[in-house]
């Protein structure tokens, strides 16, 4: 009769607690979409940044024109006059989701429109990667550890930073693909269930559509079944995690038009196909020593290893004969600027052009995960008691991502789910020694010792039909490989189940201890809150700043484009660094000659060549190219210091690695970049600063530029093939026409010869001159 109750109470309990864990993991996910919402709360429901305006225009045309007409889209408006395709140059997962999204709204009778969709986007595939951390995190060290760090994640100001409302990026849908797809390898390599390896072969296709970020996923996951291969830690539950996944998500992620071929040929992802046959020769090894005498097994395995050493090694001389064949090596730019941090700077002067591709300052880790620094090496070391498979990767996961975050800045987003994970576990660990000390000493002065000691033989007893019944669960999970996977499971023994019981600190320690952890955590949220509404809410197309005399906002940028959209001619070309194509594009609605998908490295070059070059040269460039319109942001009336003066070197050494006459030391005085009276004379005179500059002077009678807080070198000049056709409130934004040539140039040349005709003429009869008309 006890022990029926005994059940029955358990029973509750274990309701109770999923029910309370749904309705936190439900507010988890309310507070992630909430903490996302300062920006269109305090400014207004508007795309943010530059990347996010392209995705918004291609969703654009997804919802009107179809699938079929996105993936064919040729895109006369972008590089001209080369132009784009569409369909097979961007990543379609973002904008496949928000497509369907809206859809499935305007058929529900919702009707939003594709901007509101678009901008909220973000903000729920936040809850989704909160929900989906909970799920990885459990798989690694239980409930507690996982809703400690989905609640974690869903305030990060590192995620949050590329998922407020508005942020239309490709991560915002791509770090709940990542978290998701290391969930189903997790929960595959801890069941062995080939439905669970087909949803992660899913997940991996949907990561592959969504971002380029994809190549560490896999590269990351060989590493974790290599890792457990040298270890000793094979087992079939391992191989059914790994290998459907190569062979699946090679397949699928070679359905995507942007990668293609590139799933099989570039050496991102040779590592997964050489832990792939390296498995395959292991899972042999274990099968014929299950089948064969020790004697024929020694003979057997010297066979296989040989003959899986050879096929190594022909495999390994197939892709070092791929890798000697391509002037990289068969790695991208990008991936190489990882692996050598200074690579970028040297040889690919664009994307070390990138701000988010410069490695970050120690004050951005504790701005963007604040006290997870110092919680991560307290989970570090909870993985290790016991370790286990899943335990170990989630170790390996944030050795590297603290790694790829150091080199580049854009990779704190792939740190802040594993420093989550790794918080949430040390978080939960820490409160249930404490509080379990706090409960001990609690009862401890309540019951008497005899008492004590008998709650404690209920509790093992308790422990061992637990135990049991998780076993059982997982042997029913994997029936195909369940006699070796009775040995691989990985529990804590009974017998550390109760050391950890008897070991318990002081109480006040104890209450001290929780006390400060709960400051810490509410400190964390402060933190939180003030960066989700102060730091990372601001869109960058409308700036506020605040003074003495209050907010002022500046719309410079839609100023500019709104001027642009109503007053050119809708086949105008419009010239400008790629920084603002995307939103030239889109706002304006006028053809760009680069944007910021940068795929074409001289086009840009001959960009910055004509910012760099004198006036009649750079008109020479821009008339070749059928420019109309030149734009240029300047911030050194109000303060703005993203624009493109502080931009110019940068232009110089793109434009000077494709056209060898420019050469940035003629724009530095003494390997200093001045636009000062200090200034060379090749700064003062060239396109960029007469642009900018132009009429400067006139502001304030002395031409002090706020953000250089200097005067100006070059102060009264005329534009001579450039006229001043638009200049923004606030000065930030710069719009120039290009002028006709002159019809009368080749007339001078004919009246000049005339002259000289007439002159010798007159010479010659010494008489007056005479119309040369006559």
């Amino acid at each position: 009769m006890a022990t029926q109750e005994t059940s029955q109470s358990a029973t509750f309990c274990h309701a109770f607690g999923n029910v309370l864990s749904f309705a936190v993991l439900l507010l988890i996910g309310v507070m992630a979409f909430s903490i996302r919402l300062f920006s269109v709360i305090k400014y207004e429901s508007v795309i943010h940044e530059f990347d996010p305006y392209f995705n918004y225009r291609v969703t654009q045309f997804l919802t009107k024109s179809g699938v079929y007409d996105f993936w064919n889209w040729f895109d006369d408006r972008t590089w001209y006059p080369l132009g784009r395709v569409i369909g097979g140059t961007v990543y379609p997962g973002l904008t496949l989701t928000a497509g369907t999204l809206w859809r499935i709204l305007n058929s529900m009778n919702i009707p939003l429109s594709v901007e509101t969709v678009c901008v909220f986007t973000a903000p729920v595939f936040s809850a989704f990667a909160s929900w989906a951390t909970y799920l990885l995190t459990k798989e690694i060290k239980g409930a507690g550890a996982g809703l400690t760090a989905a609640a974690l994640l869903a305030m990060v100001p590192s995620y949050i930073s590329r998922s407020v409302a508005g942020s239309y990026d490709n991560e915002a849908v791509a770090i709940f693909a990542l978290i998701f797809t290391f969930y189903l390898y997790i929960k595959t390599l801890n069941t062995g269930s080939l439905f669970y390896a087909t949803l992660n072969a899913i997940a991996y296709f949907y990561m592959v559509c969504s971002w380029g970020g994809y190549t560490f996923i896999i590269n990351l996951i060989p590493m974790h079944v290599l890792l457990c291969i040298v270890t000793g830690r094979y087992s079939p539950r391992l191989y059914i995690a790994y290998a459907p996944l190569v062979v699946l998500g090679t397949l699928l992620a070679a359905l995507v038009p942007v990668v293609g071929f590139n799933a099989v040929m570039t050496s991102e992802h040779f590592a997964s196909f050489l832990v792939f046959i390296i498995i395959h020769v292991v899972a042999l090894v274990y099968y014929i020593k299950g089948i064969l005498s020790p004697q024929m097994f020694k003979v057997a395995v010297t066979l296989v290893v040989s003959v899986g050493m050879v096929v190594c090694f022909a495999v390994l001389a197939v892709l070092i004969a791929l890798v000697a064949s391509s002037p990289t090596k068969g790695w991208s730019g990008r991936s190489l600027s990882l692996l050598d941090p200074t690579y970028a700077s040297k040889y690919i002067p664009i994307i070390a052009s990138v701000s988010e591709h410069q490695p970050p300052t120690w004050p951005s880790y504790f701005m963007d995960i604040n006290v997870l620094a110092f919680l991560v090496p307290a989970g570090i070391i909870a993985c290790f008691l016991p370790l286990s498979d899943a335990s170990s990767f989630a170790v390996l996961y944030i050795v590297t991502s603290v790694y790829f975050s150091g080199v580049m800045v854009r990779l704190m987003l792939v740190l802040a789910p594993a420093a989550c994970i790794m918080s949430g576990i040390a978080l939960s660990e820490a409160f249930d020694v404490f509080t379990r000390s706090i409960k001990f000493h609690l009862v401890g002065a309540t019951q008497s010792p005899q008492d004590n000691a008998g709650d404690t033989t209920k509790v093992t007893q308790n422990d061992v039909k637990h135990e049991k019944s998780e076993v059982t669960i997982k042997e029913r999970s994997s029936r195909k490989s369940k006699k070796k996977d009775k040995e691989n499971i990985e529990r804590p023994s009974l017998v550390s189940r109760v050391e950890k019981r008897l070991l318990v600190l002081p109480l006040e320690t104890s209450v001290i201890a929780v006390f400060l952890l709960v400051l810490l955590g509410a400190f964390y949220v402060v933190h939180c809150v003030w960066a989700a509404a102060e730091a990372y809410s601001a869109p960058s197309i409308v700036l506020t700043s605040r003074s003495h005399d209050g907010l002022h906002v500046f719309d410079d940028f839609r100023e500019a484009y709104a001027w642009l959209s109503h007053n050119t001619e809708v086949d105008d070309k419009v010239a400008s660094w790629w920084d603002y194509g995307y939103q030239t594009t889109a706002m304006a609605n006028r053809t760009v000659i680069v944007d910021n998908n940068t795929w074409n490295n001289t086009h840009i070059a001959t960009v910055g060549t004509a910012m760099s070059s004198p006036e009649k040269a750079a008109w020479d460039i821009f008339n070749s190219l059928d420019v109309k319109y030149v734009l240029v942001v300047f911030g050194g009336f109000v303060g703005y210091p993203s624009d493109d003066i502080n931009k110019f070197l940068w232009m110089v050494r793109i434009g000077g690695g494709v056209f060898p006459h420019i050469k940035e030391p003629d724009y530095l005085r003494d390997g200093q970049y001045r636009i000062d009276s200090q200034a060379t004379p090749t700064m003062l005179n060239c396109l960029m600063y007469k642009l900018s500059y132009f009429r400067f002077v006139e502001t304030d009678g002395r031409g002090f530029d706020r953000v250089r807080n200097t005067e100006i070198g070059k102060k009264h000049f005329k534009l001579t093939h450039f006229e001043e056709v638009f200049t923004t409130h606030h000065w930030m934004v710069r719009i120039y026409k290009l002028k006709s040539p002159r019809n009368r140039i080749r007339g001078k040349t004919k009246k000049s010869k005339l002259k000289s005709g007439t002159s010798i003429s007159s010479k010659r009869s010494g008489t007056r001159k005479k119309n040369p008309w006559q």
